[in-house]
């Protein structure tokens, strides 16, 4: 049984803090990070007591409550919460490595005079968060699918002044506009066609009920729409143009939007809505494929950049192409796994490189650095432990639930295990030039960075402890309560052959730091396509600039003379000249009255006698 008052807490005490630090805090640093580390610390400790709850319950079970909040006919619209043990892990993610990242956060913002209003966004986008994992229906779900969106608008351009963050913001936030219009249609279609004998409903069990009864062919064109939403919010080719530029926002949120919130709600979404992906093979092909495109390109182009949070930006985009490819392959529990392991090891990647920009003073150029393992051994060493993790390499945590993924693609589409092959071994290989690059070496003589403080490198040590044991946790087993294959033998032993041939490339390639980067010296076309992204915000600004630019101005033009001039203006004339012309027959004159009633009868008399 689970007690509701532990999961009404965790829901809203973020959303308590964010009213009290933006009604009360404002000013004050040290009471902004207090209440919103203290909220997101309460949500961590009830989720603990609801997952031992949930654990502990056997057979399994789903518990869920709910308060009515709007009703209209037949129509109830409530908010309510639906615990089972896919929502507890995906809790426990969000409030753990958000307290992480909260405590890590005021460490970071210290010296930022706005960050009591940093501290009010980031409780938004716990709360946000925490009610996309928690909605027991699609309307409370899409309301705070839009929050997390709004959050995420408000941290990513947080520094605002920077026109580069704003851009990033308004990109963010309009790219996610235009996927949750596809969402948005998906839930009012699906809605559509609930009505099975008791009224339509928007509450995800219900729902589950009456998937087995609607048109195939409807229930895949209601799966390709919610997959819109996911492109978005998960960043999946060709909507993922927005998460590399993200990267203008304080680290902390980096670390916040690709590790535990933002981008995993798209992949939690499609585990959580797998009913109706399910009996759609056609929808789960595309969904497969589009997610090992995004996995291949992604890993692509973190070859090419040279700056330390955009690699890792990439690499997000390329592990969540490998979670989304497992989810189209049928395979909603290796994708939380992976998704899971993912938050740890990356989240320690992000907040190891926000130390590191905080000690040289806001450098990200990887080029600009060299020796920091010597100089900074907590960050460098943690750093160290994230990226072996992501590089697969046995025993860490990012080996376990990726040749899981991998022995998916392998026993039901050959071509998509080899693409996800090609993108962890494209991963190694980046990853290695980062670390040899950056960590490696003998630091520069004039480098005077130290390590950070301790409110910053604690949550590194804790995340790199995730990061190793991540794997032994039963994180499969927790889902369903089933026992699983062991691992296959021989997936995990290519597996880690190629990671530590990727990781032996770079080392041969990057240890010694070469004046000009290998790549671009002997592979110039290639390299030339990779640093301009494959054109993809070219052609969209070519699209905006070009046709939708003109195509608003050519309409622009439209309204101003056809419907404002035409429309609008001759109405207001006729109107004008009417009443000019009723203004006569309003003198004030009783006789002039009296005279126009007399016609009028004498008119009606001789229409009467026309008649007869």
């Amino acid at each position: 049984m689970v007690t509701p008052l532990l999961v009404w807490i965790a829901f809203f005490i973020p959303l308590a803090a964010c009213v009290i630090i933006t009604l009360c805090a404002l000013k004050s640093k040290s009471l902004s990070s207090f209440l919103a580390i203290a909220a997101i610390l309460t949500s961590f400790i009830c989720t603990l007591l609801i997952a031992v709850q949930i654990f502990n319950t056997h057979p399994l079970v789903e518990y869920q409550q709910s308060l009515p909040w709007i009703q209209f006919d037949s129509l109830t619209v409530s908010w309510g919460f639906l615990v089972n043990p896919l929502s507890v892990l995906m809790l426990l993610i969000v409030t753990g490595v958000g307290s992480a990242i909260f405590i890590y956060s005021k460490g970071y913002m210290a010296n930022d005079p706005a960050s009591p209003r940093f501290f009010a966004f980031l409780s938004l986008f716990a709360f946000s968060m925490i009610g996309i994992v928690l909605a027991n229906n699609l309307i409370e779900l899409f309301i705070c699918w839009e929050l997390v969106g709004l959050s995420s608008y408000l941290l990513i351009g947080f520094w605002h002044e920077k026109p580069s963050a704003a851009d990033a913001g308004v990109k963010a936030f309009m790219v996610n506009r235009l996927a949750d219009f596809g969402f948005l249609c998906g839930i009012l279609l699906l809605w559509g066609l609930s009505d099975m004998g008791a009224g339509k409903s928007f509450e995800l069990t219900r729902l589950a009920s009456v998937v087995p009864y609607i048109n195939p062919h409807l229930l895949q064109i209601v799966a390709l729409l919610f997959f819109c939403g996911v492109m978005g919010k998960s960043a999946q080719v060709p909507l993922h143009v927005w998460l590399p530029d993200a990267m203008e926002g304080p680290t902390p949120v980096s670390a916040l939007i690709h590790a535990a919130t933002m981008v995993a709600a798209g992949v939690y979404l499609l585990a959580r809505m797998f009913f109706i992906f399910e009996p759609s093979p056609g929808a789960l092909a595309a969904v497969a494929y589009i997610g090992g495109l995004t996995a291949l390109m992604a890993a692509t182009l973190a070859v090419v950049e040279n700056d330390i949070k955009r690699i890792l930006a990439y690499s997000t985009l390329s592990q969540l192409g490998l979670m989304v490819m497992a989810l189209g392959l049928g395979g909603p529990i290796q994708g939380m796994y992976h998704l899971t392991t993912h938050a740890f090891f990356k989240a320690l990647l992000f907040l190891s490189a926000g130390s590191v920009i905080y000690a040289l003073h806001h450098e990200q150029n990887i080029w600009n650095m060299k020796g920091l393992l010597k100089k900074m051994p907590i960050t460098g060493g943690t750093f160290l432990i994230g990226a072996l993790a992501l590089c697969g390499i046995f025993p860490l945590s990012g080996f376990w639930s990726k040749d899981e993924i991998l022995s998916l693609a392998y026993a039901h589409n050959t071509l998509l295990y080899l693409t996800a092959s090609l993108a962890s071994g494209l991963t190694s290989f980046y990853m290695g030039r980062l670390f040899w690059v950056a960590f490696w070496g003998k630091p520069y003589s004039a480098d005077h960075s130290h390590e950070s403080p301790l409110v910053m490198t604690i949550p590194l040590i804790f995340l790199a402890i995730l990061s190793i044991v991540g794997g032994f946790i039963g994180i499969p087993h927790f889902l369903d309560h089933q026992d699983h294959p062991s691992p296959n033998i021989l997936i995990a032993l290519v597996s880690s052959f190629i990671a530590v041939l990727g990781l032996g490339l770079s080392y041969r390639l990057y240890s010694k730091r070469p004046v000009v980067d290998p790549l671009e010296t002997h592979w110039k076309t290639i390299y030339g396509i990779l640093k301009n992204k494959y054109y993809f915000d070219t052609v969209y600004s070519w699209y905006v600039d070009c046709i939708q630019q003109k195509l608003a101005t050519i309409l622009s033009r439209f309204e101003k003379i056809y419907i404002d001039y035409y429309c609008v203006v001759g109405l207001k004339n006729t109107t004008k000249a009417s009443g000019r012309v009723l203004r006569y027959l309003q003198t004030g004159l009783v006789q002039f009255y009296a005279l126009i009633f007399v016609l009028g009868a004498v008119f009606i008399f001789l229409l009467l006698a026309k008649s007869l």
